[in-house]
């Protein structure tokens, strides 16, 4: 469908362009939630395809080469240490930098206004979930080996704390 552009200011004819699909506001939820089941999905949905296509056709490119998706079924299968035998964590430790960032994003276009420090659950959720999963060989709970897997699970919990902490100080200080 093309719409019918008006003349220039010299009286030249712009001609017809594409209309253009109206952009869907998501809200703040929808976009983490989105965002949780596929990087880039929120951006597709708000229109913005060139980082929408980038962040998707990332998560596919970190998920094949770092055999995240296998990683994920064998330890949701109870099989972790196959998990971590097959997962490649030099790829690997791209994803939740690559994740997190892409659910900022989201998060980010669904605000209506400016949300002072509203990045800083996000970036240290980043940061604590790579350093679970370098740490994943390591960890055990009693006998129990948590693997590649379900350790960056339990790393995100302390990176969103501090980042609600930092966030509400930063935003307290400021007021007074």
């Amino acid at each position: 469908m093309y719409e019918q552009q008006n003349f220039s200011s010299s009286g030249r004819i712009l001609g017809c362009q594409p209309a253009k699909a109206p952009m869907k506001k998501l809200t703040k939820l929808e976009a983490v939630l989105w965002s949780i089941a596929f990087p880039g999905f929120p951006q597709l949905l708000a229109g913005e395809y060139v980082k929408g296509i980038l962040f998707v056709g990332m998560e596919i490119i970190f998920n094949v080469i770092s055999h995240f998706n296998m990683g994920i079924m064998l330890s949701f299968l109870g099989k972790t240490k196959k998990a971590a035998e097959i997962v490649d964590y030099q790829w690997l430790m791209f994803y939740p930098c690559l994740y997190m960032f892409a659910m900022w994003d989201a998060y980010k276009m669904a605000l209506d206004g400016n949300e002072k420090y509203a990045y800083l659950p996000f970036v240290f959720s980043a940061y604590t979930v790579t350093i679970g999963l370098m740490y994943s060989p390591k960890v055990f709970i009693g006998f129990v080996f948590l693997g590649p897997i379900f350790t960056p699970m339990f790393f995100l919990l302390p990176g969103l704390a501090v980042g609600f902490i930092l966030r509400a100080l930063l935003l307290y200080f400021q007021k007074s």
